[in-house]
């Protein structure tokens, strides 16, 4: 991103924080940055504490399209688009079925955003939180908070501690919580909780020389299923490409060299993964991320609220954290605008965040717990568009979470009919070649009658 993109805050790090404010947002990744730039645009006196300072590394780089109404909200569509590679889709390889299938967002039910970016998180992260500033939050980098007293209506004490030690107090009359995979306030309040349906981790880098996927639409990301969880593989500006590992406690149990080895022996047990690392070259460092998915018992209460990764985060498969991020911090922003003036009047928007976030996490997360399974994979990468499942399933991939009825029915028939394969196979048939074949271990598969 260019150093002039946006103007770096205005408060240097050395002058003293603290006092009053109408916002405190614990955090300044996308979600963070999000909220401030919404509230602060609307004459909001806004305070953003990030523990860190930009640029720095984070994962969750391939976008999804409704991430672009909300850039066009924030003013800074055209600044993610010139850092970001254009991704007109998803496409899956499964060495088991022995084929690949790419999904493309403009075949989704929703026709407005058609395409996404796949971006630098560092850079992306940096120009939000200077989007923020400059539309008047009072945004502080090396700030970590130390101490969060909610106070409800009559206000909050947030403590943070500057990269110098020093500790700087404010008095908010509301509190978000966007820190992220930090979890303030949910560790605070004992509500973190790891999600019982998926307990993954994975293992990432970013290299150069990775071969495209043969026959895969040019910026999609590629998803490899994997026998013990799946692949990414993200193109990125300048050569890049950022690949990982996901896979259940078991399967890195099998780790017994360094990080590095083990995840270029993770790759090269997948023969389709394989053929595209032959010529890699590592140009990073290699990061682990362990307790994958969580979420917090508690999403909101009087004066403060979660949004973002800080109540839940999902396994990335299908990218949807950072879109989920941001819708919730928009959907949040507006609550806590209309709370600043009437917390009577603003309680239906506060319901209807809650149900909203519940409901886009539900729509996920449905098919989050399924891939692994080989229902689910059978129709990933068989798919039939009867009843509009297909369109129906992209405008999941694409982020549409918030669809309307009649964009929900296909994807009821689709689940509908994972439901009947699911019965099928306990009795012992898989999906083959779009029909039902009986499967017998240890036989080939025989055409069910």
């Amino acid at each position: 991103m260019p150093s002039d993109a946006f103007p770096s805050p205005s408060t240097p790090a050395s002058a003293p924080a603290g006092g009053g404010c109408d916002v405190l947002i614990i955090g300044g990744g996308p979600a963070g940055s999000t909220a401030a730039a919404l509230l602060a645009a609307g004459g909001r006196h806004v305070v953003m504490l990030e523990k860190a300072r930009h640029p720095r590394f984070h994962i969750g780089e391939s976008l999804l399209p409704q991430n672009l109404r909300i850039f066009e909200k924030l003013g800074v569509a055209e600044a993610v688009r010139a850092i970001g590679v254009f991704k007109p889709g998803a496409s899956f390889v499964s060495d088991e079925h022995g084929n690949k299938i790419s999904f493309s967002f403009a075949d989704g039910l929703n026709k407005t955003y058609t395409h996404s970016y796949q971006v630098h998180r560092a850079e992306l992260d940096e120009l939000l939180f200077r989007n923020a500033a400059a539309k008047g939050a009072e945004a502080h980098e090396d700030m970590l908070v130390t101490e969060v007293a909610l106070g409800g209506a009559r206000g909050s004490r947030v403590v943070a501690r500057d990269a110098a030690g020093r500790e700087h107090a404010w008095q908010a009359r509301f509190v978000i919580d966007a820190s992220g995979r930090d979890t303030v306030l949910a560790k605070q309040q004992g509500g973190k909780q790891r999600d019982a349906h998926t307990n993954t981790a994975a293992i990432y880098g970013h290299f150069r020389g990775v071969a495209p996927c043969e026959e895969c639409p040019e910026g999609n990301i590629t998803i490899h299923l994997l026998d013990d969880g799946w692949c990414w593989t993200i193109p990125l500006p300048e050569g890049i490409t950022s690949v990982g590992v996901v896979g259940t406690p078991e399967f890195f149990k099998r780790r017994s060299g360094s990080f590095e080895e083990f995840l270029r022996e993770s790759l090269e047990a997948s023969p389709s993964v394989r053929a595209r690392m032959r010529e890699a070259e590592l140009a990073s460092a290699v990061t682990t991320t362990g307790n994958y998915s969580y979420r917090a018992q508690r999403m909101r209460g009087e004066g403060w609220l979660m949004v973002g990764d800080a109540f839940a985060f999902l396994d990335p498969v299908f990218s949807s954290g950072v879109m989920l991020a941001m819708a919730s911090a928009e959907l949040g922003a507006e609550a806590v605008d209309a709370w600043l003036d009437d917390p009577a009047r603003a309680a239906p928007l506060l319901e209807a965040f809650e149900r909203k976030v519940h409901r886009a996490i539900g729509s996920m997360s449905w098919l989050i717990y399924r891939i692994n399974r080989p229902v689910l994979r059978d129709m990933f990468m068989q798919p039939s568009n009867r009843f509009r499942m297909r369109d129906g399933l992209v405008s999941l991939l694409a982020g549409d979470v918030h669809a309307n009825t009649s964009r929900q029915l296909p994807v009821l028939a689709f689940k509908a009919v994972y439901g009947m394969l699911s019965l099928a196979h306990r009795l012992g048939y898989r999906l083959r070649g779009g029909k039902l074949q009986r499967v017998v271990p240890g036989l080939p598969a025989m055409a069910a009658e």
